[in-house]
């Protein structure tokens, strides 16, 4: 064996069993956005004249509003604000308590003990289970669903029990059916509203059921609340900190990545009860120093000023009316989402005198490779196709082009329901 041969093969040797020791990078699976992501390409490639409509992507299509902008370059400029934020400047925790007051009447949230800054939701998900998983723990999930929470719930040793979210329930969860012995061995349940992937909306009643339980078998709540500010229709923005009890068993996650059109900033905050949010903090202390002051300062100004989330809004209520009115031509049931940028749709059983749908994946690669149609395929609990309304189209006129060519390419056929 050379040298080169036995240091390759030391290295495999090595890596943890979490990520799937000396078999690490063996695994021939593929996993479903490298699909997405390979038959994207294939049809491009097939079709260099065909534009591809990607209605897949889970993340804004603008910039971030141009007020936003500029407070980042007068605060990136300051050379007091070049060094390490630590846990979070006082600025931008003071602006998440009163953005929760204002926008989502929570009150008494005291931004000194109560919240702190995040670098996106993402990490603060991942962080969570090392505040509360020992091995043999339990982390109750809901499918489909966001699943970094599990993922480091496993890393630890812990457990993941999923929870399907169906459309007979209105995609919330059946509390009732999760096992008691499940229940008392929980430490977490992750909740997600407005819900990702299914555009479901949590209710006053659901989230004080969710307290209940939560005391009765003395599980966190850990609700993840990206979508929250992201409603239609006059529906207003709902946080479960709103509802009364719920800082005794819990907290939210914000993130302004979707209401904010700023992913790639990496800034949102975790808010309620304050033991949980010091545990957090000390955890995060040993993971990361603090999102850039500069960002944090932007960030804030953003916060102040929900109206800049309005006008989002309005712009994803009106690309919802278009599609779910296109759709429903074609033959699907498509229902307007009461918030986040997703429709959540049932994937056809096949084309009349046709193919045959046995998947929703099945469905969403038949539109990739046959219609330059990108979606996301959910088949955790039932077939569905997941469409965002975050396609690339500046202004009311070209959105309306893009849903007509949607339309248009999807009326070829006769799709079977």
């Amino acid at each position: 064996m050379s040298a080169e041969q036995y240091q390759s093969t030391f290295i495999q040797e090595q890596f943890a069993d979490r990520i799937g020791g000396s078999g690490y990078g063996k695994d021939t699976n593929i996993y479903k956005f490298e699909k997405i992501k390979r038959a994207k390409v294939a049809a491009k490639k097939a079709h260099p004249d065909v534009e591809l409509i990607d209605m897949g992507v889970g993340e804004p299509d603008e910039m971030a509003d141009a007020g936003i902008v500029a407070k980042l370059a007068e605060e990136a400029a300051k050379p007091e604000n070049r060094g390490y934020a630590d846990n979070g400047i006082a600025e931008f925790k003071q602006a998440a308590a009163k953005y929760l007051q204002e926008v989502f009447s929570v009150d008494g949230i005291d931004p000194e003990t109560e919240v702190l800054h995040t670098i996106g939701a993402k990490p603060a998900l991942a962080m969570l289970p090392t505040v509360f998983i020992n091995p043999g723990d339990v982390t109750i999930m809901t499918v489909p669903g966001y699943p970094v929470m599990g993922t480091h719930t496993k890393y630890l040793g812990g457990e993941v029990f999923n929870v399907q979210l169906t459309k007979e329930n209105n995609f919330l969860p059946d509390l009732d059916a999760i096992p008691e012995a499940i229940a008392r061995r929980a430490k977490l349940l992750y909740l997600n509203y407005p819900n990702n992937p299914t555009g479901a909306a949590a209710t006053i009643e659901f989230f004080e059921k969710v307290i209940a339980w939560a005391k009765k078998f003395g599980v966190i709540v850990v609700h993840d609340a990206p979508y929250a500010a992201l409603t239609y229709d006059g529906a207003k923005p709902f946080s479960f900190l709103s509802v009364p009890g719920a800082k005794d068993v819990g907290v939210e996650l914000h993130s302004l990545s979707k209401s904010y059109n700023m992913t790639g900033w990496r800034i949102g905050f975790i808010a309620g009860n304050p033991l949980i949010v010091k545990a957090f903090g000390d955890v995060k202390d040993n993971n990361d120093s603090g999102q850039f002051i500069a960002i944090q300062k932007a960030a804030a100004y953003g916060l102040a000023n929900p109206q800049i989330t309005e006008a989002i809004s309005a712009k994803y209520s009106r690309r919802h009316d278009l599609l779910v009115a296109a759709l429903n031509e074609i033959g699907f049931r498509a229902e307007k989402p009461k918030g986040s940028f997703f429709l959540y749709v049932e994937a056809p059983k096949g084309i009349v005198g046709g193919q045959r749908f046995e998947s929703a994946e099945d469905f969403s690669q038949y539109l990739i490779r046959e219609n330059l149609i990108s979606t996301v395929p959910w088949d955790d609990a039932g077939k569905f196709v997941r469409f965002s309304v975050t396609f690339i189209a500046q202004g009311e006129a070209e959105e309306a082009r893009v849903i007509n060519e949607i339309k248009r390419r999807l009326t070829d056929v006769q799709f079977e329901f």
